[in-house]
């Protein structure tokens, strides 16, 4: 007879899952190259919230100017300075044209963009008379510590990254329900303490009310991480993977925090208002510089996504403990007793 042949050692075979990374890898490159690179390579005005102000006959062809540029600019008309100058404290235009017998007046505020301010600048410069010269006055300025609003729009990544990081944690030590909130919510509250003591009173880059700072920043820490941890609490771990290319891959660059919402193409600047780090920015701005002007509707929307997030993940922590409650206990094992 012959011997029983043993049974098969051959390595499993891994050609499915070398073709899926492949092709993976390269296509998450390319989605990040079009979402980081895209809307900076597109950068132009867009519908720009910009007023202009003075007397009709000095203010008119002004008008028409800014106008004949298509779509660039959505014009305001301010009876005077004072009307301008409250319009860009309260956050409804970028900046403002003044017209008047002695020349023209070019308010900015380069605590709203410092890329706008100068973009304003050139403009109006360009379309001005041979000779005649423009003045202009920041009327919000950018702190002299981040006169480039660098560090603020550098903030946006860090707070999307550790509510990514606060989710996943969450669901990888199985938190879950009323514990997995409690969690999110304290996480994020540290994180905004934390971020705060950074920005304001070590690197002087936030101006406003410190403890109103701090609660936009955990705020948007919470958004974020609500949303991911609630995303995996629904659909499992994949929920991870999708939060962070929602949150970091997409709500970064599309955030318009680095220039202006108006200024990315269209409809990156609206899509990235409705996601956290675009409301989370915008809410930050308003707070630190501007006296929390145009604060509601990003508080609001960052809000949303918080509420959202944590009731996905209680109803995800409900369903999980239903689940456990309906799988029954083993029967206990009885040990054989011996025969006397």
């Amino acid at each position: 007879m012959s011997a029983p042949s043993a049974p098969s050692t051959a390595p499993p075979r891994h050609g499915g899952k070398m073709i899926a990374v492949a092709l993976l890898v390269p296509l998450l490159a390319a989605l990040a190259l079009w979402a980081f690179a895209w809307p900076a390579a597109r950068t132009a005005p867009r519908d720009l919230p910009l007023g202009v102000a003075g007397p009709a006959a000095a203010a008119g062809p002004v008008e028409r100017q800014l106008g004949a540029r298509d779509g660039a600019f959505e014009l305001h008309r301010y009876a005077d300075e004072a009307a301008a100058r409250a319009a860009i404290e309260d956050r409804t235009v970028y900046g403002a044209v003044v017209a008047g017998p002695d020349g023209t007046k070019l308010l900015t505020a380069s605590a709203a963009s410092p890329t706008v301010a100068q973009l304003l600048q050139q403009a109006v410069t360009a379309q001005a008379p041979p000779g005649a010269k423009v003045t202009t006055v920041d009327v919000v300025p950018a702190p002299a510590a981040d006169p480039r609003g660098s560090a603020l729009s550098s903030s946006v990544l860090p707070l999307a990254i550790a509510g990514v990081a606060g989710g996943a944690i969450v669901t990888l030590t199985r938190l879950r329900g009323f514990r997995a909130a409690l969690a999110l919510s304290a996480a994020a509250t540290v994180v905004g303490v934390a971020a705060t003591a950074l920005t304001d009173s070590w690197l002087h880059v936030l101006t406003g009310n410190w403890w109103a700072q701090a609660g936009v920043l955990g705020l948007s820490t919470l958004a974020v991480g609500a949303t991911v941890a609630g995303l995996a609490a629904l659909v499992g771990p994949a929920g991870i993977g999708v939060g962070a290319l929602l949150m970091v891959l997409l709500g970064n660059p599309f955030s318009g925090v680095a220039s202006a919402p108006q200024l990315l193409p269209e409809p990156v600047g609206a899509i990235g208002q409705l996601l956290p780090p675009g409301a989370g920015g915008a809410l930050l701005r308003s707070v630190a510089y501007f006296d929390g002007a145009q604060a509601a509707r990003p508080a609001l929307t960052l809000t949303a996504w918080a509420a959202l997030g944590l009731l996905a993940v209680l109803a995800g922590g409900r369903r999980a403990r239903r689940t456990a409650d309906a799988i029954p206990a083993p029967s206990p094992t009885r040990t054989p007793q011996p025969v006397s």
